[in-house]
């Protein structure tokens, strides 16, 4: 055991996320209020392959390769796929702003 705390997970979802997601989605900015943490990508926010490869490439144009959800969903199976949360995603973003 360490002397530190574990750290915890951000409360809200960074706002150029939000931004980011209403963009692949094509959304009225409204839609923005279904965007949680807990919110799947699949299942809640209904968002298809065509938007999920646009948000790749806005996540990787705007926080760099490291953001790249590409990778991280080829390594899931099926139901790991159905399960990703906005709060996985978030977790792939690099601390700091965007480059």
């Amino acid at each position: 055991m360490t002397d530190r705390e574990p750290s915890l997970p951000p409360a809200r979802v960074r706002p150029e996320l939000v931004e980011l997601l209403v963009k692949a989605a094509d959304a009225p900015p409204q839609w923005a209020a279904l965007i949680t943490l807990q919110a799947r990508l699949d299942a809640d926010l209904l968002l298809d392959e065509c938007e999920l490869a646009l948000l790749d490439t806005l996540l990787t144009e705007r926080f760099g390769a490291a953001a790249g959800l590409a990778a991280v969903r080829a390594g899931l199976d099926l139901s790991a796929l159905e399960a990703l949360t906005v709060a996985d995603v978030q977790r792939i973003l690099p601390e700091g702003a965007a480059r």
